[in-house]
């Protein structure tokens, strides 16, 4: 009995030729957008693998897009799932299909210049990317509709996230709960959001006239998603024990940075909120259940919005940008609730 051989497809068609798939689908409905050389081109790679177009492969040349692409530095995070939630049920709604590009959280902006480099998608949602020249060449060259989740760009719709603010509203509560020598957990690279976060949390500080302790500024020497992990904030707290120096509350630049803190803290027999204040942000599922307070940034509503938004720009529907910032929103819970108030 003969085995079947594998069905050839039109990534492996535009693979060979060295063109993105939307190119394909214009040769194989004879566009006339496309140059002779590329038609010579694509045919032969056609003819070499013996390609049998569907008509799916087909709908592309109506110029309505088939594949989004969501490039993410990671989707293995509480806050990038909570976003692609949205996405995904939101998308139901669209005739598209979706694939998750991961560009890595160590150099998102050169993943993101791959992901464009190999032209595997029609429409793009990206998000916490920041867009430089290279890559705003690289979107204007492929006539991508775009939505940027977590960046902002002149040329682009964009839904930002106001990080400072969520950074002085986290230092501001800590504060007015009458914590004064007040540390922070940051993560091991340099991020947008990590350092406006510290400059929000130091700018009520100042505001308050607290003082500024740097030496408790600390982070964790796990690299993995930048630092924005349960092992970064759990080995943060041991340093703090290493250095027999806690503070009176812990702010901790995103919430799985906090469980790891609060595990930590409860190795070391050291209670919250009874001996220290502990703090998050994002708002994930799971701070409910560890009473944390924290800083929500609505990730689930602002996966849905951009890809409502994206859905305008594909239809048409768009007649102008949609650039706006997402205010965070304090949630207050029991780890800061402070006993010598």
């Amino acid at each position: 009995m003969k085995s079947q051989s594998k069905k050839v497809t039109i990534y492996q068609v535009a693979n060979r030729a060295g063109v993105a798939i939307s190119t394909v689908s214009r040769v194989l409905n004879n566009s006339p957008n496309v140059s002779d050389k590329t038609k010579i081109k694509v045919q032969e790679a056609i003819d070499e693998l013996n390609f049998r177009p569907q008509v799916s492969a087909r709908k592309l040349a109506s110029r309505k897009p088939q594949m989004l692409a969501i490039a993410v530095p990671s989707f293995t995070t509480p806050f990038y799932n909570e976003v692609l939630k949205g996405v995904k049920d939101e998308i139901d709604s669209m005739d598209l299909d979706i694939v998750i590009y991961n560009t890595g959280s160590k150099n998102p902006k050169e993943g993101i210049e791959n992901f464009f480099n190999r032209g595997t998608a029609d429409t793009v949602i990206s998000i916490s990317i920041d867009i430089d020249e290279n890559v705003h060449k690289q979107i204007q060259a492929s006539g991508m509709p775009i939505v940027l989740i977590g960046s902002s760009h002149p040329e682009y719709d964009y839904i930002d996230l106001n990080h400072r603010r969520g950074g002085f509203i986290a230092g501001e509560h800590l504060v007015k709960q009458g914590y004064e020598n007040i540390g922070l957990i940051r993560p091991a690279l340099e991020t947008k959001a990590g350092m406006l976060r510290e400059q929000g949390f130091i700018d009520a500080l100042k505001e308050f006239k607290m003082p500024i302790n740097e030496e408790l500024f600390l982070t964790g020497q796990s690299t993995k998603h930048a630092g924005f992990t349960e092992e970064a904030g759990f080995e943060a707290v041991y340093e703090y024990d290493r250095m027999g120096q806690f503070p009176d509350a812990i702010f901790c630049a995103n919430d799985t940075q906090a469980i790891g803190a609060y595990h930590a803290l409860n190795k070391l027999g050291i209670k919250v909120p009874e001996d220290i204040g502990l703090m998050g942000y994002d708002n994930i599922k799971f701070t409910k259940y560890l009473d944390l307070t924290t800083v929500d940034q609505s990730m689930y509503s602002i996966g849905v919005k951009a890809t409502k938004r994206l859905a305008e720009i594909i239809n048409g529907e768009a007649d102008h940008k949609l650039q706006i910032a997402i205010d965070p929103v304090l949630v207050p819970r029991n780890s800061t609730n402070n006993p010598n108030k």
